[in-house]
């Protein structure tokens, strides 16, 4: 096959993502934008006026960046593992399998349409973050950077979700155990140094405070960990997962009857 066939195969890929999630913009889209909205009015206002400045910055401010995050970790793992299994449970990623589209490339379709779902859920959580608090943004490149970075790294973690998952409940079991709590727990609220010795350490092994961190920094220019740590810690994780997925698909784990 050509670079014009692998193209056309990618694009298509992109453009089935795009529309699915696109096409359903009110399950989608705007439950992030109210959520995120009620968090702001609860933790922000009622909340975070009584509470003193962290780093400097009201705690409204300080938690904008995390709560963003949030959204686009969520959204982008939701849009992979949701659509990958219904390929599955449909029966036509067989024949995603037998064509003669490399595995790679299949795998960083459903990737791309899981990122743009979580950057255009990022955007508009961005946009209603703006009608709180004057919005900052100290490194414009450091937060774009990590943003795809996120979004890439939960992408595949869907993806490997929804390959070993064998019902619809499978598929929110991970969100709801393991992502939900490493996300409230990776200083979406907090600075990691307000907690006690052993606790900061134990936080050091939740990736999510190295993405939610990083990001902080891009907006307030604040952050508990070192940059070149953070991207260092989430390219590794996209290497090992990347690798993993292919692996996977290669194998036919949980693809082939």
């Amino acid at each position: 096959m050509d670079l014009r066939t692998y193209r056309i195969a990618f694009t298509t890929i992109v453009l089935k993502e795009v529309r699915r999630f696109a096409r359903i913009w009110i399950q989608t889209i705007v439950p992030p934008m109210i959520t995120t909205a009620l968090y702001f009015v609860i933790f922000g206002k009622m909340i975070g006026s009584q509470l003193a400045p962290i780093e400097g910055f009201s705690y409204m401010d300080y938690i904008v960046p995390g709560l963003i995050m949030m959204t686009i970790i969520s959204n982008s793992y939701a849009n992979v593992v949701s659509s990958f299994y219904g390929a599955k449970f449909s029966n036509y990623v067989e024949e995603l399998l037998i064509s003669p589209i490399p595995h790679s490339l299949i795998l960083i379709g459903y990737i791309t349409g899981g990122v743009a779902r979580g950057v255009t859920v990022g955007v508009m959580v961005t946009l209603v973050a703006s009608l709180f608090t004057e919005l900052h943004f100290h490194s414009l490149w450091v937060s774009l950077s990590v943003v795809v970075l996120t979004a890439i790294l939960f992408s595949l973690a869907g993806f490997i979700n929804a390959v070993f998952a064998k019902s619809f409940d499978d598929i929110s079991i991970i969100p709801t155990f393991v992502l939900v709590p490493l996300t409230y727990l990776g200083g979406v609220f907090y600075s990691v140094t307000m907690l006690p010795g052993i606790w900061q350490t134990l936080s050091l092994g939740n990736p999510i405070l190295y993405m939610v961190n990083t990001f902080r920094y891009g907006m307030l220019g604040v952050s508990d960990i070192s940059l070149g740590t953070a991207y260092a810690v989430i390219t590794i994780f996209i290497a090992v997962l990347y690798g993993y997925s292919l692996w996977l698909m290669k194998k036919g784990v949980g693809l082939r009857g």
